[in-house]
């Protein structure tokens, strides 16, 4: 049986709901992101797009093109509440959820269709419910695999929705141009369009071997997905084994600071989760991607269960040091925790001192974004990503 696979992308996700929260920022152009001209966009309203502003830029870059830009500081926690109630709704239509973020993911929607209706019919469903109770818009790819999906939400976008039935795979992928498939950055875009490859259908028309000596053994993998070809499932998470959270940055990140302050914004997405889920973890994992696509991870196993901020940060740092970067290009960075176990197990029979304050700051942090938001506490280096990492306990 023919697969039904949805990818569902919140439109504009940080800026919607800052705008939707106040509505002094409907209809004007808002950037989310930190103040500095040194920080970067996280994200950026329809409203400010026509300007060239666009999500992970710098927001110097942001501001000069659009000076009447109304800069908001970014509220994790928030946004994560919001993407809480966005993933219930998901689940009321299938147990095959696999989240990619807060605002996009995959559902197989395969086994739905007697209860629910077809691709389509779930897709118009889920929207409307996303809009009847969160005011907010989501664009909907509808396709018969991951890939296709994927490529369908972002076409009609924003609040928009695009269904690819088997039968048109080819002629909807074909004419696409090259910087459309997944992984293709600037620099590969380049080397693709050197060598001739401008669209989907320059690949499929090349042998595994030419596309090898271009792309190397990633080029063969590219031609599948420009034929419409995969099999990958769909993996629920909803009983997660992990929390993580990563960015992929417009512009590579080049210094060791840069690195760290982007890992402490992951490290405060970690650990809000892990409060509000009353969990700890037992093991930190650190994900680093180069420009070339290069992808290194490292983890270790903590002494004891933790769920604080720093401790998470920390042991990012100390296996990025491991690392050994000297002259770093990354395009990604990410943060996860994993081996899961309850709060109440992140307390020793003798505790650090340094560690319980780290609880406690935690926990009062976490009370303070249910009370007033993300805004009533946050770290200094994040609101001024210009000025050295706060390394106070």
């Amino acid at each position: 049986m023919p697969r039904t696979i949805l990818h569902v992308d919140m439109d504009a996700f940080y800026a919607s709901v800052e705008q939707r929260d106040d509505p002094s920022l409907r209809g004007k152009p808002v950037v989310v992101g930190g103040m500095s001209d040194r920080s970067v966009v996280s994200a950026a309203s329809y409203e400010v797009r026509p300007f060239g502003v666009r999500s992970a830029m710098p927001m110097a870059v942001a501001r000069r093109l659009c000076p009447q830009a109304i800069v908001v500081p970014p509220r994790m926690s928030r946004y994560a509440e919001v993407s809480a109630r966005v993933f219930t709704i998901f689940e009321r239509y299938t147990p095959l959820v696999e989240g990619l973020s807060l605002d996009e993911a995959f559902l197989d929607v395969s086994g739905s269709r007697a209860l629910h209706g077809d691709g389509e019919t779930i897709a118009r469903a889920i929207r409307a419910a996303i809009r009847e109770e969160l005011g907010l818009t989501a664009s909907a790819g509808v396709a018969p695999n991951k890939f296709v999906a994927k490529i369908a939400s972002d076409v009609n976008k924003p609040d928009g929705l695009c269904l690819v039935a088997e039968e048109d795979v080819a002629a909807f992928l074909g004419p696409l141009p090259i910087e459309r498939m997944w992984g293709v950055g600037k620099k590969t875009s380049e080397l693709a369009r050197a060598h001739g490859f401008r669209t989907f259908a320059n690949l499929i028309a090349s042998s595994d071997d030419g596309l090898e000596q271009v792309f190397g053994k990633h080029g063969p993998v590219m031609a599948r997905l420009a034929r419409g070809l995969d099999e990958r499932e769909v993996v629920p998470d909803r009983d997660a084994k992990s929390i993580g959270a990563e960015e992929t940055f417009e512009t590579d990140l080049r210094t060791i600071d840069a690195i760290e302050r982007s890992l402490l914004a992951h490290s405060l997405r970690v650990a809000a989760r892990l409060v509000d889920e009353q969990l700890a973890a037992r093991v930190v994992q650190l994900k680093l991607k180069h420009s070339d696509f290069t992808l290194v991870t490292r983890r270790v196993t903590l002494r004891e269960p933790a769920y604080d901020t720093d401790t998470i940060h920390r042991t990012a740092c100390e296996l990025l040091a491991r690392v050994g970067l000297t002259r770093p290009r990354l395009r990604l960075t990410g943060v996860s925790v994993a081996d899961l176990v309850p709060i109440d197990s992140a307390r020793s029979l003798f505790p650090d001192a340094a560690d319980e304050k780290n609880r406690s700051v935690e926990k009062l942090r976490a009370n303070l974004r249910g009370r007033f938001g993300d805004g009533a506490l946050t770290r200094a280096s994040l609101l001024d990503p210009g000025g050295k990492r706060n390394r106070d306990r």
